[in-house]
């Protein structure tokens, strides 16, 4: 059994989406269980309509709400101890819950997570990790969005981090890890990339095969199974390819139906095009994780539907019963030991104001 807690407020359409989505994923994992946070006259009547999800998940009413464009600081003064999005973080801390599922806004859903779960020993920043579909297969990308800039270190920390969610979720023993950077030459770069690099290098780690640089091209090929940054640029190169693949799936639409003869052609082709959707599709793999927190957060994208947020709930299914936090623990520690270094202290994690995204 794997329970999932739900901020049932969260994203662009609420609980008219979010509770269809759970309802997609308890059919294709019927071991789920499920625990809503939300306002009642908006959520429970969603949940009456689906028998079997009800019967399967709790309720728990929650008077307030974040809103998609209430700063970090603002949602923790108004949502701290009783937002239906620090409910489902705190459920997860508390035990009462796996896995925490949210479409809510970004930034103020990692400031709770932040203070609610706490980073993890030896972690100094949490990172959002994405899975990216590649000619090869699937790869995993961090960080995606989660603190401007990162030091030697702290990329170092995201590719042991990444490479556990790769053994979790790619079941890959050992994979291959490249720092994304402008070349592939080891004098090109800022010098936190070629140090880390360096670091990487030097330490060997059984956990994973450090490839060397990247560059951006590597992530649509699948170079490597992990592809580690920092989240601005990280950010940048995500909602690039989302809109790549928008761009190109336009251009194919207005193609087919530019002639008598394209629409012809498109009828004898329709299977391929249809293989092609589903490859470009970004519903199937909706959501980023939080690595480096003491508990398992996942963002669903706030514009998805409910197939999208199906993904996100398989992804938070997926990632308990790989044991992922098990596994991310005992790296990071046999990592942190190997290299001599102390756990840093707790300490009350900043506020990015500007980090209010979707």
């Amino acid at each position: 059994m794997v329970t999932i807690s739900v901020d049932a407020m969260g994203g662009d359409h609420g609980p008219s989406v979010l509770i269809p989505g759970a309802a997609i994923a308890l059919e294709r994992h019927p071991e789920l269980k499920f625990i809503f946070y939300g306002k009642e006259p908006e959520v429970q009547p969603e949940i009456d309509k689906f028998p079997k999800l009800k019967a399967a998940s709790t309720f728990v009413h929650c008077d307030v709400s974040v809103r998609m464009d209430d700063k970090p600081s603002q949602a923790l003064r108004q949502g701290r101890w009783k937002s239906s999005m620090w409910k489902a973080i705190e459920a997860v801390k508390t035990g009462e819950a796996d896995v925490c599922v949210s479409a809510g806004n970004t930034g103020a859903l990692m400031a709770m997570s932040r203070f609610c779960l706490r980073t993890m020993a030896d972690i100094e920043r949490p990172a959002i990790a994405a899975i990216w579909p590649t000619l090869r297969g699937e790869s995993i990308v961090l960080d995606v969005g989660a603190t401007i800039g990162a030091d030697a270190q702290q990329l170092v920390d995201f590719s042991v981090m990444g490479a556990a969610m790769a053994r979790a979720m790619i079941e890959n023993p050992r994979p291959t890890v490249g720092l994304l950077n402008v070349g592939v030459e080891e004098i090109k770069g800022q010098e936190e990339v070629k140090e880390a690099g360096r670091l990487l290098r030097d330490a060997d780690l059984p956990t994973l095969e450090y490839h060397g640089f990247v560059e951006g091209d590597d992530l649509g090929k699948g170079t490597v199974d992990v592809v580690v940054t920092e989240g601005f640029s990280g950010n940048i190169a995500l909602k690039t390819a989302e809109g790549t693949a928008r761009q190109i799936g336009e251009y194919l639409r207005a193609a087919m139906g530019h002639s008598l003869m394209s629409k012809i052609g498109y009828m004898f082709a329709r299977s391929a095009f249809k293989r092609l959707g589903e490859k470009m599709d970004p519903r199937k793999v909706n959501g980023g994780v939080f690595l480096g927190l003491n508990g398992i957060v996942i963002k669903s994208h706030g514009g998805t539907d409910s197939e999208g947020f199906a993904a996100a709930l398989d992804m938070g299914h997926d990632m308990v019963r790989n044991e992922l936090q098990r596994k991310i623990d005992i790296d990071i520690k046999q990592f942190h030991t190997r290299q001599g270094r102390s756990s840093p202290a707790v300490t009350v994690p900043e506020l990015n104001e500007n980090k209010s995204e979707k």
